[in-house]
């Protein structure tokens, strides 16, 4: 799965600050319906989840990945792996 290689190779890339990386994602009940969380707070990269302290967020939920300024997956940009899932 993209999402799932996406953060697992910035979590154990050498060169890779994780709490750079920024997940937003679908949270009903959210403003906009729209939660964000910070690699910081990842305690655990599932086979179909994302493990918080608080929640478990399943990836077919995550619609963006960013790394500092840099967009890794949007889940609604063509060119973006995944996009069409």
């Amino acid at each position: 799965m993209i999402i799932r290689d996406i953060l697992n190779r910035l979590r154990w890339k050498g060169d890779a600050n994780f709490d750079e990386v920024r997940i937003w994602y679908i949270d009903r009940g959210a403003p906009n319906d729209v939660g964000v969380i910070a690699g910081k707070d990842v305690e655990k990269i599932g086979k179909s989840f994302i493990y918080t302290k608080g929640k478990a967020i399943p990836f077919h939920r995550v619609i963006r990945i960013t790394y500092g300024d840099e967009v890794l997956f949007d889940r609604f940009r063509k060119d973006s792996p995944e996009s069409s899932s």
